[in-house]
Protein backbone atom coordinates (compact mmCIF):
# COMPACT_ATOMS: atom_id res chain seq x y z
CA UNK A 1 0.00 0.00 0.00
CA UNK A 2 3.02 2.56 1.19
CA UNK A 3 4.44 1.65 -2.21
CA UNK A 4 1.82 2.77 -4.18
CA UNK A 5 3.00 6.63 -6.11
CA UNK A 6 0.35 8.71 -5.19
CA UNK A 7 0.33 7.90 -1.35
CA UNK A 8 4.25 7.56 -1.33
CA UNK A 9 4.72 10.70 -2.81
CA UNK A 10 2.30 12.31 -0.56
CA UNK A 11 4.38 10.77 2.59
CA UNK A 12 7.77 12.29 0.76
CA UNK A 13 5.49 16.02 1.29
CA UNK A 14 4.50 14.81 4.66
CA UNK A 15 8.26 14.26 5.73
CA UNK A 16 9.47 17.13 4.74
CA UNK A 17 7.17 19.11 6.20
CA UNK A 18 7.35 17.42 9.19
CA UNK A 19 11.04 17.85 9.20
CA UNK A 20 10.73 22.11 8.64
CA UNK A 21 8.34 21.89 11.77
CA UNK A 22 10.85 20.29 13.82
CA UNK A 23 13.18 22.64 12.93
CA UNK A 24 11.28 25.47 13.37
CA UNK A 25 10.03 24.05 17.23
CA UNK A 26 13.83 23.15 18.04
CA UNK A 27 14.94 26.88 19.36
CA UNK A 28 11.41 26.48 21.56
CA UNK A 29 11.14 22.87 22.77
CA UNK A 30 14.84 21.96 22.42
CA UNK A 31 14.51 17.95 22.44
CA UNK A 32 10.66 18.29 22.66
CA UNK A 33 10.42 19.42 19.48
CA UNK A 34 10.10 16.36 16.79
CA UNK A 35 7.53 15.00 18.98
CA UNK A 36 5.46 18.31 19.81
CA UNK A 37 6.23 18.47 15.59
CA UNK A 38 3.94 15.33 14.89
CA UNK A 39 1.46 16.90 17.03
CA UNK A 40 1.34 20.26 15.19
CA UNK A 41 1.33 18.07 11.41
CA UNK A 42 -1.58 16.05 12.75
CA UNK A 43 -3.31 19.16 13.90
CA UNK A 44 -2.36 21.42 10.60
CA UNK A 45 -3.99 18.67 8.37
CA UNK A 46 -6.85 18.12 10.86
CA UNK A 47 -8.09 21.65 10.18
CA UNK A 48 -7.12 21.37 6.70
CA UNK A 49 -10.06 18.37 6.52
CA UNK A 50 -12.52 20.26 8.71
CA UNK A 51 -15.21 21.11 5.70
CA UNK A 52 -15.02 17.66 5.55
CA UNK A 53 -16.15 17.39 8.99
CA UNK A 54 -19.01 20.31 8.38
CA UNK A 55 -19.97 18.16 5.37
CA UNK A 56 -20.70 14.98 7.66
CA UNK A 57 -22.37 16.71 10.40
CA UNK A 58 -24.49 18.50 8.47
CA UNK A 59 -25.54 15.12 6.39
CA UNK A 60 -26.13 13.60 10.45
CA UNK A 61 -28.46 16.54 11.29
CA UNK A 62 -29.93 15.62 8.12
CA UNK A 63 -30.28 12.11 8.34
CA UNK A 64 -31.99 12.76 11.87
CA UNK A 65 -34.66 14.68 10.12
CA UNK A 66 -35.24 12.29 7.28
CA UNK A 67 -35.09 8.95 10.24
CA UNK A 68 -39.08 9.79 11.18
CA UNK A 69 -40.00 9.75 7.09
CA UNK A 70 -37.74 6.75 6.45
CA UNK A 71 -39.76 4.57 9.60
CA UNK A 72 -43.43 5.44 8.12
CA UNK A 73 -41.99 4.42 4.50
CA UNK A 74 -40.49 0.75 6.04
CA UNK A 75 -43.49 0.24 8.27
CA UNK A 76 -45.71 1.12 5.26
CA UNK A 77 -44.08 -1.19 2.68
CA UNK A 78 -42.11 -3.55 4.89
CA UNK A 79 -43.90 -6.16 2.73
CA UNK A 80 -42.97 -4.85 -0.48
CA UNK A 81 -38.93 -4.65 -0.97
CA UNK A 82 -39.50 -3.07 -3.90
CA UNK A 83 -41.63 -0.02 -3.32
CA UNK A 84 -39.88 0.09 0.06
CA UNK A 85 -36.77 0.93 -2.13
CA UNK A 86 -38.68 3.04 -4.41
CA UNK A 87 -40.52 5.35 -1.44
CA UNK A 88 -36.60 5.58 0.69
CA UNK A 89 -35.29 7.32 -3.06
CA UNK A 90 -38.30 9.82 -2.94
CA UNK A 91 -37.41 10.75 0.71
CA UNK A 92 -34.16 11.30 0.00
CA UNK A 93 -34.28 13.06 -3.65
CA UNK A 94 -36.87 15.09 -1.63
CA UNK A 95 -34.18 16.11 0.78
CA UNK A 96 -31.74 16.80 -1.58
CA UNK A 97 -29.25 14.12 -0.55
CA UNK A 98 -28.61 10.58 0.43
CA UNK A 99 -28.11 7.44 2.25
CA UNK A 100 -24.34 8.07 1.80
CA UNK A 101 -23.68 11.68 2.30
CA UNK A 102 -22.48 11.11 5.68
CA UNK A 103 -20.24 8.73 4.63
CA UNK A 104 -18.43 10.30 1.60
CA UNK A 105 -16.58 13.08 3.56
CA UNK A 106 -15.21 10.46 5.90
CA UNK A 107 -13.72 8.12 2.75
CA UNK A 108 -12.46 11.07 1.87
CA UNK A 109 -10.25 11.40 4.37
CA UNK A 110 -8.86 7.79 4.74
CA UNK A 111 -5.82 8.27 1.65
CA UNK A 112 -4.90 11.13 4.25
CA UNK A 113 -4.87 9.10 7.18
CA UNK A 114 -3.10 6.04 5.88
CA UNK A 115 -0.04 8.38 4.41
CA UNK A 116 -0.15 9.98 8.00
CA UNK A 117 0.34 6.62 9.68
CA UNK A 118 2.78 5.49 7.60
CA UNK A 119 4.70 8.48 7.73
CA UNK A 120 4.98 7.95 11.30
CA UNK A 121 5.85 4.22 11.27
CA UNK A 122 8.41 5.15 8.78
CA UNK A 123 6.94 2.89 5.97
CA UNK A 124 8.66 4.84 3.30
CA UNK A 125 12.36 4.17 2.82
CA UNK A 126 14.03 8.00 3.20
CA UNK A 127 11.54 9.15 5.51
CA UNK A 128 12.47 7.12 8.93
CA UNK A 129 14.59 9.76 10.11
CA UNK A 130 11.58 11.53 11.93
CA UNK A 131 12.06 7.98 14.31
CA UNK A 132 15.49 8.79 15.46
CA UNK A 133 14.51 11.73 17.65
CA UNK A 134 13.59 11.52 21.31
CA UNK A 135 10.57 12.95 22.85
CA UNK A 136 10.96 13.05 26.69
CA UNK A 137 13.76 10.66 26.89
CA UNK A 138 12.03 7.92 24.44
CA UNK A 139 12.81 7.57 20.81
CA UNK A 140 9.70 8.10 18.55
CA UNK A 141 10.54 4.74 16.65
CA UNK A 142 10.27 2.46 20.23
CA UNK A 143 7.25 0.68 20.90
CA UNK A 144 6.02 -0.44 23.97
CA UNK A 145 5.57 -3.95 22.77
CA UNK A 146 8.91 -3.97 21.85
CA UNK A 147 10.42 -3.53 25.08
CA UNK A 148 11.12 0.62 24.69
CA UNK A 149 14.15 1.95 26.80
CA UNK A 150 13.63 4.86 28.84
CA UNK A 151 10.90 6.53 30.42
CA UNK A 152 8.12 4.18 29.95
CA UNK A 153 5.77 6.54 31.40
CA UNK A 154 5.08 8.49 28.28
CA UNK A 155 3.53 4.75 27.04
CA UNK A 156 1.16 4.88 29.58
CA UNK A 157 0.23 8.22 29.33
CA UNK A 158 -0.13 8.28 25.85
CA UNK A 159 -2.01 4.94 26.47
CA UNK A 160 -3.99 6.64 28.91
CA UNK A 161 -5.12 9.69 27.08
CA UNK A 162 -6.64 7.26 24.29
CA UNK A 163 -8.55 5.38 26.52
CA UNK A 164 -10.14 8.46 27.85
CA UNK A 165 -10.44 9.79 24.31
CA UNK A 166 -12.26 6.48 23.22
CA UNK A 167 -14.45 6.38 26.25
CA UNK A 168 -15.71 10.37 25.87
CA UNK A 169 -16.28 8.96 22.23
CA UNK A 170 -18.85 6.71 22.75
CA UNK A 171 -20.71 8.15 25.32
CA UNK A 172 -20.84 11.64 23.60
CA UNK A 173 -20.49 11.06 20.43
CA UNK A 174 -21.28 7.57 19.69
CA UNK A 175 -24.17 6.69 21.65
CA UNK A 176 -26.23 10.18 20.75
CA UNK A 177 -25.75 9.28 17.38
CA UNK A 178 -27.56 6.29 17.86
CA UNK A 179 -30.56 8.09 19.42
CA UNK A 180 -29.66 6.59 22.69
CA UNK A 181 -28.86 7.98 26.38
CA UNK A 182 -25.47 6.33 27.40
CA UNK A 183 -25.84 3.00 28.62
CA UNK A 184 -28.75 1.96 26.53
CA UNK A 185 -27.52 1.61 23.06
CA UNK A 186 -28.64 -1.48 21.23
CA UNK A 187 -26.74 -4.88 22.34
CA UNK A 188 -25.08 -4.97 18.74
CA UNK A 189 -24.52 -1.39 18.45
CA UNK A 190 -23.11 -0.98 22.52
CA UNK A 191 -20.98 -3.81 21.52
CA UNK A 192 -19.21 -2.34 18.28
CA UNK A 193 -19.49 1.18 19.89
CA UNK A 194 -16.33 -0.60 21.94
CA UNK A 195 -14.35 -0.63 18.98
CA UNK A 196 -12.77 3.07 19.93
CA UNK A 197 -10.76 1.55 22.71
CA UNK A 198 -8.34 -0.70 19.82
CA UNK A 199 -6.74 2.84 19.32
CA UNK A 200 -5.07 2.02 22.62
CA UNK A 201 -4.22 -1.46 21.93
CA UNK A 202 -2.56 -0.34 18.19
CA UNK A 203 -0.63 2.35 20.40
CA UNK A 204 1.10 -0.24 22.55
CA UNK A 205 2.61 -1.82 19.07
CA UNK A 206 3.26 0.97 17.05
CA UNK A 207 5.85 3.41 17.46
CA UNK A 208 5.72 6.44 19.40
CA UNK A 209 5.23 8.78 16.50
CA UNK A 210 2.12 6.87 15.60
CA UNK A 211 1.46 7.23 19.12
CA UNK A 212 1.28 10.98 19.41
CA UNK A 213 -0.04 11.21 16.00
CA UNK A 214 -3.24 8.68 17.34
CA UNK A 215 -3.50 10.68 20.70
CA UNK A 216 -3.91 13.62 18.17
CA UNK A 217 -5.57 13.28 16.03
CA UNK A 218 -8.33 11.01 18.39
CA UNK A 219 -8.57 14.14 20.91
CA UNK A 220 -9.42 16.41 17.77
CA UNK A 221 -11.80 14.64 16.07
CA UNK A 222 -13.36 14.05 19.55
CA UNK A 223 -13.80 17.83 19.89
CA UNK A 224 -14.57 18.53 16.38
CA UNK A 225 -17.06 16.31 16.22
CA UNK A 226 -18.60 17.74 20.10
CA UNK A 227 -18.29 21.59 18.58
CA UNK A 228 -19.49 21.05 15.23
CA UNK A 229 -22.69 19.25 16.34
CA UNK A 230 -23.64 22.57 18.04
CA UNK A 231 -22.44 25.43 15.56
CA UNK A 232 -23.36 24.08 12.26
CA UNK A 233 -27.77 24.79 11.86
CA UNK A 234 -30.20 21.88 11.28
CA UNK A 235 -30.81 21.63 7.54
Amino acid sequence: MYTFGPIAAFIDVLSTVLAVLTDLLTPLAGTLAAGAAVIALTVIVRTLLLPLGVAQVRAEKQRALLAPKLAKVMERHKGNPERLLAAQREVYAEAGTGPLAGCLPGLAQIPIVIALYGLFIGAVPGTGELLSHTFLGVELGATLAGGASGNIAVFVAVLAVLAVVAWANRRYVMLPMAGETPGAAPPMFGALSYLQFTTVVVAAFVPLAAGLYLCASTAWALGEKLVLRRVVPTP
